[in-house]
């Protein structure tokens, strides 16, 4: 299988820091949010490849943190130069998987996060249940549901519908932005963007796909904490203890 890293955002919500700088590379608990999310991921020797996508801007940084891993990594530029002019979440994916050949499983997550646990517990899921999948916490607040995914599943974990940042939030499960699709789910979102799903948010692909193919959401067997601003990384830079559970 292979794993797909969204990476192109501009995180204008962390300059200064940011404001050259990729958000994903920031350091947290002594190494970047990337490594922390690609050291996990490659020492279960599940993974033949990792592919980051980024924008123009931020390539070389990305470049030359790809020649020190021992992972296999590819590094693709969107050309995007701007945050007015960056693709969105689902076109990144459409742009990467045009460019990652022969297309296998896909496990796909967002570069901006970092988890207290193995992420191959959620890849043994996944191929538990042959089918694409997400994750799902409870969250009672209902102000944060409305800035986020939010799932309604039924009593064997299929995703019966989601919704991007609704402003009615259904449920109080919250979709954080880690994916595993099947290969056969993962070449059709071209389909799903022709058809009109939304492309700024990585989950309005499984808000499309789940009418169309069972998608199943396991619950989040710990934390996973979102650097969205200087607030939250100062918190998360002085409380992260890295991936507690084991493999």
């Amino acid at each position: 299988m292979k794993c797909l890293i969204l990476a192109a955002g501009y995180a204008t919500r962390l300059y200064p820091l940011t404001k050259n700088f990729p958000k994903p590379l920031l350091a947290v608990g002594g190494k970047t949010i990337l490594d922390w999310l690609v050291d996990d991921i490659g020492a279960a020797g599940c993974v033949e490849e990792f592919a980051v996508v980024s924008n123009h801007k931020y390539i070389a940084h990305f470049a030359a943190w790809g020649r020190g891993k021992a992972q296999r990594i590819t590094i693709l530029d969107d050309g995007s130069t701007s945050n007015e002019t960056r693709l969105g979440a689902v076109r990144d994916v459409q742009f990467a998987l045009e460019r990652m050949s022969p297309l296998e499983d896909l496990l796909l997550i967002a570069g901006d996060n970092v988890v207290n646990f193995s992420l191959t517990k959620f890849i043994a899921y996944a191929r538990e249940k042959r089918a694409s999948c997400v994750m799902r916490y409870f969250e009672p607040d209902a102000k944060k549901l409305c800035k986020t995914g939010v799932l309604e599943v039924d009593g064997n974990d299929r995703v019966l519908s989601m919704e991007e940042k609704p402003a009615r939030p259904q449920t109080h499960w919250a979709c954080p932005p880690f994916y595993y699709y099947t290969a056969a789910d993962a070449q059709r979102i071209s389909e799903g963007i022709a058809a009109g799903c939304g492309t700024d948010a990585p989950g309005s692909y499984v808000a499309w796909l789940c009418g169309k193919a069972p998608v199943y959401a396991m619950k989040m067997p710990g934390e996973r904490y979102d650097i969205g601003d200087l607030e939250t990384y100062k918190w998360v830079k002085q409380n992260y203890r890295g991936i507690t559970a084991p493999i």
